[in-house]
C-alpha cells in the first residue's frame, strides 16, 4: 500500500511540475451586428424571419379578393383626381391657382411667371408639403 501511495505521490508531483499546456480562447461573433461577417446578415435576417410565428393582429390581408379590389379601385381614383389636378394647372385652360380637398387631404396650387407652387396639407396633422414645378418658357 506504501508503494502505491508512492507512484501516485509521483504521478501527482509530476504533473504538477510540468506545464500546463492550453491556448487561448477566442470568440467570434456570427451576427454583424455583434463584429461578425456582414454577409451573414442575409443569412440570419432570414432564418429570423422563418422562426417568427407571430402575426401583426392589425395587418391587412393583403390576398384576399375585396381588399385587391379596394386598392386597385382607390389606385384608380387617385389616379382620375390626379389627372384633374394637372389638367387643372397645365391644361388648355389653365387656372392661376386652385385648392382641392379630399379624403384628409388639402392641395393648394399658386401659378407664378416661371413656376407652379403645389402645397399639399394633411388636415389631421397640420404637416405640409410643398413642390415647386418650374415652368418652361416658350420664346418665340
Amino acid at each position: 500500500m506504501l508503494r502505491f501511495s508512492a507512484v501516485v505521490l509521483a504521478l501527482g508531483l509530476g504533473a504538477a511540475a510540468s506545464p500546463a499546456l492550453a491556448q487561448d480562447l477566442v470568440h467570434k461573433p456570427i451576427s454583424p451586428t455583434f463584429g461578425g461577417n456582414p454577409f451573414n446578415s442575409n443569412h440570419i435576417l432570414g432564418i429570423a424571419n422563418a422562426q417568427n410565428k407571430t402575426r401583426d393582429p392589425d395587418a391587412v390581408d393583403r390576398k384576399s379578393q375585396s381588399s385587391i379590389f379596394a386598392r386597385q379601385l382607390e389606385s384608380r381614383l387617385l389616379s382620375a383626381l390626379s389627372t384633374q389636378i394637372v389638367d387643372a394647372i397645365f391644361g388648355d385652360n389653365p387656372q392661376e391657382q386652385g385648392t382641392i380637398t379630399f379624403g384628409g387631404q388639402t392641395i393648394e396650387f399658386f401659378r407664378s411667371l416661371d413656376s407652379v407652387t403645389l402645397i399639399i396639407r394633411d388636415d389631421d396633422t397640420g404637416g405640409e408639403t410643398r413642390i415647386v414645378i418650374p415652368l418652361l418658357i416658350e420664346v418665340h
